[in-house]
C-alpha cells in the first residue's frame, strides 16, 4: 500500500484542516493510499514524529481553523540535511510527501525534489504573494478578519473624532492592505509596492478630517514610507533568513499626529488574521488543492506544486512559485488611490 506523509510548516493559516481532509479522503476513496500526519512540519520529518491519519481522523476538519499536526519554522536543510529526511521517510514507509506551506516550505521542497525524494506540494499563505498560483488560500479569511477589525476601529474613531492606524500583515506584498483597505473604505492604504511620503498621507488625513470624517489608514507591515531604505523589523530575522515585520503602524502614529495636531491611534492586528474559522471560499479552494495534492502524487507529478488558474486547478514546478513574488501591480494600486484622502 502507498503511503503518504503531510506536513504543514511555517506560519498557520485558516484552510491547512481543509486540506489535510481533502488530501486524506481523496487518497483513501479514489486510491486507497494509508496516510500519516507529521507533527510541527519538518520538524517530525527529521524526528520521525508521525500521527496516523485514517479516514476517520480528518472527520469535520473542512471548518476548523490552525492545524491539527502543528507547524513550526524549521528549516530542513539547515537542521537535519537531505539525507535525514531521506532516512526517516524509509524508516517509516514513506513513499513521497504533501508539503503544505509558503515560499519557504516550498523553497525546501524544491531542493529535497531535486535530490530525489518525492515531494508535492500545496501553496499556503494569507499573503497571497506565491506568484504561480491566482490566489492562496487563506488569504481571503484574513482579508474578511481584517476587514471586520478595522470596521471595528473605525466606530471608535469616529466617536472620538481620532485618526485611526490599522496596520496589517502581508510580509512584502500589500495585497492584504489592498482589500481590506478598499472594502472598508480606508482613506489612505499604504503598501510596500508603492512608495509615499508621509507628508502626502498627512494631507489625505487632513482632507478626511476637514470633511468631519474620522481618517481611516491601513498600512501593510512591509510599507516603507518615503526617504527610509528598508522595511521597519526590530525583531530580527526569522529561521528562512528573512525580516520579522511589525510596528510600522505604531511609528506612524506618532509622525501623523505630530504632522497633523489629530488626535492618532495605531493598532497592529498582528496574528489574529491567521486565527479563526477559514471562510467558505477557503474552505472550498483548500479542499481542492487537497485532492489536488494526491492525484498528482498518484500520477507521478512530483517535484511540483499545485495551482490555482481561473477555477481550474493544476500543477506548475516549484520554479515558477518561487521564481518572484506576486506583488500589487501599479494600476491596482492607483484604482484604490483614486479614493484617498
Amino acid at each position: 500500500m502507498t503511503r503518504l506523509g503531510i506536513l504543514t510548516s511555517g506560519g498557520d493559516c485558516p484552510g491547512l484542516n481543509a486540506v489535510i481532509r481533502g488530501a486524506v479522503l481523496s487518497g483513501v476513496i479514489s486510491h486507497g493510499y494509508d496516510f500519516v500526519g507529521f507533527r510541527d512540519g519538518w520538524r517530525g520529518v527529521l524526528d520521525g514524529d508521525v500521527v496516523p491519519l485514517p479516514r476517520h481522523a480528518v472527520r469535520g476538519l473542512s471548518r476548523l481553523g490552525g492545524t491539527i499536526l502543528g507547524t513550526s519554522r524549521t528549516n530542513p536543510l539547515k537542521e537535519g540535511g537531505v539525507g535525514a529526511v531521506r532516512e526517516s521517510l524509509s524508516r517509516l514507509g514513506v513513499d513521497g510527501l504533501v508539503a503544505i506551506g509558503g515560499e519557504g516550505t516550498l523553497a525546501a521542497a524544491q531542493e529535497l525534489s531535486d535530490q530525489g525524494i518525492k515531494v508535492v506540494g500545496v501553496p499556503k499563505t494569507i499573503d497571497n504573494d506565491l506568484d504561480a498560483t491566482d490566489f492562496t488560500f487563506g488569504f481571503d479569511t484574513a482579508v474578511q478578519t481584517a476587514t471586520e477589525a478595522i470596521d471595528r476601529l473605525r466606530t471608535t474613531g469616529e466617536s472620538h473624532h481620532r485618526c485611526m492606524i490599522a496596520e496589517v500583515m502581508g510580509r512584502n506584498a500589500g495585497w492584504i492592505a489592498l482589500h481590506a483597505g478598499m472594502a472598508s473604505g480606508a482613506h489612505a492604504i499604504l503598501i510596500p509596492e508603492h512608495t509615499v511620503p508621509l507628508g502626502q498621507v498627512a494631507g489625505w488625513v487632513q482632507s478626511a478630517h476637514d470633511r468631519g470624517r474620522a481618517p481611516l489608514v491601513v498600512v501593510a507591515e512591509a510599507f516603507v514610507p518615503e526617504g527610509q531604505d528598508a522595511p521597519y523589523s526590530p525583531r530580527g530575522l526569522d529561521t528562512f533568513g528573512r525580516p520579522r515585520l511589525g510596528g510600522i503602524g505604531v511609528l506612524m502614529e506618532h509622525e501623523l499626529q505630530s504632522l497633523t495636531g489629530i488626535e492618532t491611534r495605531a493598532t497592529v492586528l498582528g496574528h489574529i488574521q491567521r486565527g479563526g474559522a477559514p471562510t467558505a471560499f477557503d474552505r472550498v479552494l483548500a479542499t481542492r488543492l487537497g485532492m489536488a495534492a494526491v492525484d498528482s502524487a498518484a500520477n507521478g507529478r512530483w517535484g511540483t506544486m499545485v495551482s490555482l488558474r481561473g477555477t481550474s486547478i493544476v500543477n506548475v514546478g516549484f520554479d515558477a512559485a518561487l521564481g518572484r513574488l506576486k506583488t500589487v501591480p501599479e494600476d491596482r494600486y492607483r484604482e484604490a488611490a483614486v479614493l484617498f484622502g
